[in-house]
Protein backbone atom coordinates (compact mmCIF):
# COMPACT_ATOMS: atom_id res chain seq x y z
CA UNK A 1 0.00 0.00 0.00
CA UNK A 2 1.36 3.40 -0.91
CA UNK A 3 1.10 6.16 1.65
CA UNK A 4 -2.07 8.16 2.12
CA UNK A 5 -0.20 11.38 1.43
CA UNK A 6 0.30 10.60 -2.26
CA UNK A 7 -3.42 10.04 -2.82
CA UNK A 8 -3.46 6.27 -3.39
CA UNK A 9 -6.28 5.16 -1.15
CA UNK A 10 -10.01 4.46 -1.14
CA UNK A 11 -12.83 4.82 1.37
CA UNK A 12 -15.41 2.01 1.38
CA UNK A 13 -18.62 2.98 3.19
CA UNK A 14 -21.12 0.23 4.02
CA UNK A 15 -24.74 1.21 4.66
CA UNK A 16 -26.18 -1.61 6.78
CA UNK A 17 -29.78 -0.68 5.88
CA UNK A 18 -29.66 2.44 8.01
CA UNK A 19 -33.12 4.02 8.64
CA UNK A 20 -31.78 7.57 8.19
CA UNK A 21 -30.41 9.30 5.09
CA UNK A 22 -26.97 7.70 5.25
CA UNK A 23 -27.17 6.18 1.77
CA UNK A 24 -28.09 9.46 0.08
CA UNK A 25 -25.06 11.10 1.71
CA UNK A 26 -22.82 8.21 0.62
CA UNK A 27 -24.05 8.56 -2.96
CA UNK A 28 -23.35 12.28 -2.88
CA UNK A 29 -19.84 11.80 -1.54
CA UNK A 30 -19.13 9.07 -4.10
CA UNK A 31 -20.04 11.46 -6.93
CA UNK A 32 -17.93 14.24 -5.46
CA UNK A 33 -14.88 12.15 -4.54
CA UNK A 34 -13.79 9.31 -6.88
CA UNK A 35 -12.02 7.48 -4.05
CA UNK A 36 -15.30 6.96 -2.13
CA UNK A 37 -17.05 3.63 -2.79
CA UNK A 38 -20.50 2.99 -1.31
CA UNK A 39 -22.27 -0.30 -0.61
CA UNK A 40 -25.90 -0.52 0.51
CA UNK A 41 -27.26 -3.76 2.00
CA UNK A 42 -30.87 -4.91 1.58
CA UNK A 43 -31.43 -5.44 5.32
CA UNK A 44 -29.58 -4.95 8.58
CA UNK A 45 -27.16 -7.89 8.75
CA UNK A 46 -25.16 -6.66 11.75
CA UNK A 47 -21.78 -5.06 12.23
CA UNK A 48 -19.56 -8.05 11.47
CA UNK A 49 -21.48 -9.13 8.37
CA UNK A 50 -21.40 -5.56 7.09
CA UNK A 51 -17.67 -5.50 7.77
CA UNK A 52 -17.29 -8.65 5.68
CA UNK A 53 -19.08 -6.87 2.82
CA UNK A 54 -16.67 -3.95 3.07
CA UNK A 55 -13.67 -6.29 3.15
CA UNK A 56 -14.89 -8.15 0.07
CA UNK A 57 -15.18 -4.94 -1.96
CA UNK A 58 -11.90 -3.46 -0.73
CA UNK A 59 -8.92 -3.41 -3.12
CA UNK A 60 -5.96 -2.12 -1.11
CA UNK A 61 -2.87 -3.89 0.17
CA UNK A 62 -3.63 -2.60 3.67
CA UNK A 63 -7.25 -2.47 4.85
CA UNK A 64 -8.29 -0.42 7.89
CA UNK A 65 -11.63 -1.19 9.56
CA UNK A 66 -13.24 1.51 11.69
CA UNK A 67 -16.63 2.72 12.93
CA UNK A 68 -18.31 5.86 11.63
CA UNK A 69 -18.89 7.65 14.94
CA UNK A 70 -15.37 9.19 15.03
CA UNK A 71 -14.57 7.65 18.39
CA UNK A 72 -11.79 6.06 16.36
CA UNK A 73 -9.41 8.92 15.47
CA UNK A 74 -8.63 8.96 11.72
CA UNK A 75 -5.18 10.30 12.63
CA UNK A 76 -4.26 6.77 13.81
CA UNK A 77 -4.75 5.24 10.35
CA UNK A 78 -1.17 5.97 9.29
CA UNK A 79 0.25 4.28 12.40
CA UNK A 80 -1.91 1.20 11.76
CA UNK A 81 -0.90 1.04 8.08
CA UNK A 82 2.79 1.47 8.95
CA UNK A 83 2.58 -1.46 11.38
CA UNK A 84 1.12 -3.71 8.68
CA UNK A 85 3.87 -2.59 6.31
CA UNK A 86 6.40 -3.92 8.85
CA UNK A 87 5.12 -7.43 8.18
CA UNK A 88 2.25 -8.01 10.60
CA UNK A 89 -1.02 -9.48 9.30
CA UNK A 90 -3.28 -7.62 11.75
CA UNK A 91 -2.85 -4.59 13.99
CA UNK A 92 -5.49 -3.78 16.62
CA UNK A 93 -5.83 -0.56 18.59
CA UNK A 94 -5.66 -0.36 22.37
CA UNK A 95 -7.38 2.64 23.95
CA UNK A 96 -5.57 4.75 26.53
CA UNK A 97 -8.92 5.72 28.08
CA UNK A 98 -12.21 4.36 26.81
CA UNK A 99 -15.16 6.75 26.39
CA UNK A 100 -17.84 4.08 26.74
CA UNK A 101 -20.61 3.53 29.28
CA UNK A 102 -19.72 1.52 32.40
CA UNK A 103 -21.82 -1.51 31.38
CA UNK A 104 -20.03 -1.67 28.04
CA UNK A 105 -16.65 -1.61 29.78
CA UNK A 106 -17.65 -4.48 32.07
CA UNK A 107 -19.09 -6.38 29.11
CA UNK A 108 -15.83 -5.89 27.21
CA UNK A 109 -13.86 -7.29 30.15
CA UNK A 110 -16.05 -10.40 30.19
CA UNK A 111 -15.73 -10.68 26.41
CA UNK A 112 -11.96 -10.33 26.73
CA UNK A 113 -11.77 -13.19 29.23
CA UNK A 114 -13.95 -15.47 27.10
CA UNK A 115 -12.00 -14.55 23.94
CA UNK A 116 -8.81 -15.59 25.70
CA UNK A 117 -10.29 -19.04 26.32
CA UNK A 118 -12.15 -19.53 23.06
CA UNK A 119 -9.92 -17.76 20.51
CA UNK A 120 -6.58 -18.22 22.35
CA UNK A 121 -6.19 -14.44 22.26
CA UNK A 122 -3.15 -12.93 24.00
CA UNK A 123 -4.08 -11.40 27.36
CA UNK A 124 -2.72 -7.95 26.56
CA UNK A 125 -4.58 -7.67 23.24
CA UNK A 126 -7.87 -5.75 23.10
CA UNK A 127 -10.26 -6.80 20.32
CA UNK A 128 -11.11 -3.36 19.03
CA UNK A 129 -13.28 -2.84 15.94
CA UNK A 130 -10.62 -0.30 14.84
CA UNK A 131 -7.89 -2.39 13.22
CA UNK A 132 -5.76 -2.81 10.12
CA UNK A 133 -5.27 -5.99 8.10
CA UNK A 134 -2.97 -7.08 5.30
CA UNK A 135 -4.42 -8.12 1.96
CA UNK A 136 -3.41 -11.71 2.56
CA UNK A 137 -5.15 -11.84 5.94
CA UNK A 138 -8.31 -10.28 4.46
CA UNK A 139 -8.41 -12.82 1.64
CA UNK A 140 -8.04 -15.66 4.15
CA UNK A 141 -10.86 -14.26 6.32
CA UNK A 142 -13.10 -13.90 3.25
CA UNK A 143 -12.83 -17.64 2.62
CA UNK A 144 -15.60 -17.94 5.24
CA UNK A 145 -18.97 -17.43 3.57
CA UNK A 146 -21.33 -18.52 6.36
CA UNK A 147 -24.06 -16.31 7.85
CA UNK A 148 -22.52 -16.02 11.33
CA UNK A 149 -19.41 -13.96 10.69
CA UNK A 150 -17.30 -12.95 13.68
CA UNK A 151 -14.34 -11.12 12.17
CA UNK A 152 -12.02 -11.37 15.17
CA UNK A 153 -12.63 -15.10 15.47
CA UNK A 154 -11.90 -15.53 11.77
CA UNK A 155 -8.69 -13.53 12.16
CA UNK A 156 -7.35 -15.80 14.90
CA UNK A 157 -8.32 -18.82 12.80
CA UNK A 158 -6.01 -17.74 9.96
CA UNK A 159 -3.03 -15.98 11.58
CA UNK A 160 -0.98 -15.46 14.75
CA UNK A 161 0.85 -12.44 13.32
CA UNK A 162 -1.13 -9.94 15.38
CA UNK A 163 -0.05 -6.83 17.28
CA UNK A 164 -1.53 -3.56 18.56
CA UNK A 165 -0.86 0.16 18.90
CA UNK A 166 -2.02 2.56 21.60
CA UNK A 167 -4.41 5.38 20.63
CA UNK A 168 -6.61 7.95 22.32
CA UNK A 169 -10.32 7.07 22.34
CA UNK A 170 -12.53 10.06 21.48
CA UNK A 171 -16.02 11.07 22.51
CA UNK A 172 -18.78 10.10 20.09
CA UNK A 173 -19.18 12.83 17.47
CA UNK A 174 -23.00 12.67 17.36
CA UNK A 175 -25.94 10.34 17.85
CA UNK A 176 -26.14 7.24 20.00
CA UNK A 177 -24.69 3.78 19.59
CA UNK A 178 -26.82 0.92 18.24
CA UNK A 179 -25.37 -1.73 20.54
CA UNK A 180 -27.75 -2.49 23.39
CA UNK A 181 -27.55 -5.36 25.87
CA UNK A 182 -29.45 -7.75 23.57
CA UNK A 183 -27.13 -7.15 20.62
CA UNK A 184 -24.08 -7.41 22.85
CA UNK A 185 -25.23 -10.81 24.16
CA UNK A 186 -25.94 -11.94 20.59
CA UNK A 187 -22.43 -10.92 19.54
CA UNK A 188 -20.96 -12.73 22.54
CA UNK A 189 -22.82 -15.94 21.59
CA UNK A 190 -21.59 -15.56 18.02
CA UNK A 191 -18.02 -15.39 19.27
CA UNK A 192 -18.42 -18.30 21.70
CA UNK A 193 -20.24 -20.72 19.40
CA UNK A 194 -19.28 -19.49 15.94
CA UNK A 195 -15.50 -19.68 16.23
CA UNK A 196 -14.80 -22.62 18.51
CA UNK A 197 -16.14 -25.83 20.05
CA UNK A 198 -14.84 -24.71 23.45
CA UNK A 199 -18.36 -24.36 24.99
CA UNK A 200 -19.08 -27.98 24.07
CA UNK A 201 -15.88 -29.07 25.78
CA UNK A 202 -16.85 -27.10 28.88
CA UNK A 203 -20.22 -28.87 28.86
CA UNK A 204 -18.45 -32.24 28.63
CA UNK A 205 -16.13 -31.41 31.53
CA UNK A 206 -19.06 -30.21 33.66
CA UNK A 207 -20.94 -33.39 32.80
CA UNK A 208 -18.09 -35.62 34.00
CA UNK A 209 -17.64 -33.43 37.09
CA UNK A 210 -21.34 -33.64 38.01
CA UNK A 211 -21.29 -37.41 37.46
CA UNK A 212 -18.29 -37.75 39.80
CA UNK A 213 -19.90 -35.57 42.47
CA UNK A 214 -23.14 -37.54 42.19
CA UNK A 215 -21.29 -40.82 42.70
CA UNK A 216 -19.57 -39.40 45.80
CA UNK A 217 -22.88 -38.22 47.27
CA UNK A 218 -24.46 -41.58 46.47
CA UNK A 219 -21.67 -43.37 48.32
CA UNK A 220 -22.07 -41.03 51.33
CA UNK A 221 -25.82 -41.59 51.43
CA UNK A 222 -25.39 -45.38 51.33
CA UNK A 223 -22.83 -45.23 54.16
CA UNK A 224 -25.14 -43.00 56.27
CA UNK A 225 -28.11 -45.31 55.75
CA UNK A 226 -26.04 -48.33 56.78
CA UNK A 227 -24.54 -46.69 59.85
CA UNK A 228 -27.65 -44.71 60.89
CA UNK A 229 -30.76 -46.58 59.72
CA UNK A 230 -32.97 -44.35 61.92
CA UNK A 231 -32.18 -41.21 59.81
CA UNK A 232 -35.07 -39.84 57.76
CA UNK A 233 -34.56 -39.31 53.99
CA UNK A 234 -33.48 -35.78 53.12
CA UNK A 235 -36.18 -34.56 50.75
CA UNK A 236 -34.72 -31.05 50.58
CA UNK A 237 -31.32 -32.30 49.47
CA UNK A 238 -32.95 -34.55 46.86
CA UNK A 239 -34.98 -31.68 45.38
CA UNK A 240 -31.96 -29.35 45.42
CA UNK A 241 -29.86 -31.93 43.60
CA UNK A 242 -32.56 -32.52 40.99
CA UNK A 243 -32.95 -28.80 40.36
CA UNK A 244 -29.20 -28.31 40.07
CA UNK A 245 -28.71 -31.16 37.62
CA UNK A 246 -31.85 -30.20 35.67
CA UNK A 247 -30.67 -26.60 35.35
CA UNK A 248 -27.24 -27.65 34.11
CA UNK A 249 -28.84 -30.00 31.60
CA UNK A 250 -31.00 -27.18 30.21
CA UNK A 251 -27.95 -24.90 29.87
CA UNK A 252 -26.01 -27.55 27.98
CA UNK A 253 -29.01 -28.40 25.81
CA UNK A 254 -29.17 -24.69 24.95
CA UNK A 255 -25.51 -24.73 23.91
CA UNK A 256 -26.11 -27.79 21.73
CA UNK A 257 -29.21 -26.15 20.26
CA UNK A 258 -27.19 -23.04 19.40
CA UNK A 259 -24.70 -25.12 17.43
CA UNK A 260 -27.38 -27.21 15.71
CA UNK A 261 -29.36 -24.09 14.82
CA UNK A 262 -26.33 -22.52 13.19
CA UNK A 263 -25.64 -25.70 11.22
CA UNK A 264 -29.27 -25.79 10.06
CA UNK A 265 -29.18 -22.16 8.93
CA UNK A 266 -25.84 -22.72 7.18
CA UNK A 267 -27.24 -25.71 5.30
CA UNK A 268 -30.19 -23.59 4.18
CA UNK A 269 -27.69 -21.26 2.47
CA UNK A 270 -28.69 -18.21 4.49
CA UNK A 271 -26.65 -15.35 2.98
CA UNK A 272 -23.95 -13.54 4.91
CA UNK A 273 -25.26 -10.28 3.42
CA UNK A 274 -27.16 -9.14 0.33
CA UNK A 275 -26.12 -6.03 -1.57
CA UNK A 276 -28.92 -3.80 -2.83
CA UNK A 277 -26.77 -1.39 -4.80
CA UNK A 278 -23.34 0.17 -5.00
CA UNK A 279 -21.96 3.50 -6.21
CA UNK A 280 -19.58 1.72 -8.58
CA UNK A 281 -19.77 -0.99 -11.23
CA UNK A 282 -18.75 -4.54 -10.39
CA UNK A 283 -15.86 -4.30 -12.84
CA UNK A 284 -14.25 -1.48 -10.81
Amino acid sequence: MRSLEDGHYELVLVNDCSPDESWSHIERYAKEFPWVRGISLRKNFGQHNATMAGLRYSRGRVIVVMDDDLQHPPSAILALAATIEKGFDVCYTRYNERKHAAWKKWGSRLNDIVAGWVLKKPRDLYLSSFKAMSRGAVDAVLAYDGPYAYVDGLIFNVTNSVTSVDIDHQERFSGAGNYNLKRSVSLWLKMATGSSVYPLRIATVFGFAMAAVSLIFLALIIIQRLTHPEMQPGWASVIATILLIGGLQMVFLGILGEYLGRVYIRLNNTPQYVVRETTFSNSN
